[in-house]
């Protein structure tokens, strides 16, 4: 007896029916020198994929966006940013498609240096009256106290892909809050304020912590789409 998958890419067209589609939308971009370029992808499509799981009426998870706006990473190598702009444009086509067929397509965003682009894209189309949403991976405030590739994305990381993390070349960066960083990050991007890349400290970071953070992420996007449903 075969099961229908919650991936949208797995399943055949007629076993797509009007679902609720969580489109992840990460990035490629500079980690630190542990944490693998697709760390925001990985986590957006992890949060995607527990979002489905948890809504009562199911949901379908698409391939993720993988290539987000990452222009403050870009002296790092791997970077690849295709911009606020680019981004924007994908994500309106990527609605202006789907939902000739979807019930509601919420985008899972996984990288805050997409916000302007998804937050952009997800108002033209509900300019258009088409059901559309968006919703952030992020737990509690309190709960991440850095802003990239610290504890809170390398315990994450460990979690979902061990394999992937090198915790013998893991440093400390920057540790100001993000707010003092902020003037100089705008003028001269990461490097400007981090030669390793990394915003915070990955000391101490856990897979036990990393379940506790993804399932903190995920119950929070999950009450942030029943309150989209709910104003709809």
């Amino acid at each position: 007896m075969t099961t229908t998958s919650a991936m949208l890419a797995e399943r055949s067209w007629p076993e797509v029916d009007r679902p609720l589609l969580l489109v992840p939308v990460g990035s490629l971009e500079q980690h630190g020198p542990h944490l693998p370029l697709d760390t925001d992808t990985r986590i957006a499509r992890a949060v995607a994929e527990g979002l489905a799981r948890a809504l009562p009426g199911g949901a379908v998870v698409a391939p993720a966006v993988a290539y987000g706006a990452s222009g403050e990473h870009q002296d790092f190598a791997g970077t690849v940013s295709i911009g606020t702009d680019a981004l924007r444009a994908l994500l309106v086509e990527y609605g202006r498609s789907a939902s000739s067929w979807a019930g509601a397509i919420v985008f899972v965003n996984g990288h805050g240096g997409n916000l302007e682009a998804v937050t952009a894209a997800v108002a033209t189309l509900r300019d258009e009256a088409r059901a559309v949403a968006w919703t952030p991976c992020a737990p509690a405030a309190e709960s991440a106290p850095d802003a990239h590739a610290g504890r809170t994305e390398t315990s994450i990381l460990l979690h979902l892909a061990p394999e992937h993390v090198r915790l013998d070349r893991a440093v400390a960066g920057a540790s100001e809050p993000i707010g003092e960083l902020l003037p100089r990050l705008r003028a001269g991007g990461v490097a400007a304020v981090s030669r390793s890349g990394v915003l915070g400290d990955p000391a101490g970071a856990t897979a036990e912590e990393g379940a506790r953070l993804l399932g903190e992420m995920i119950a929070r996007a999950r009450e942030r789409v029943a309150a989209e449903a709910a104003a709809r």
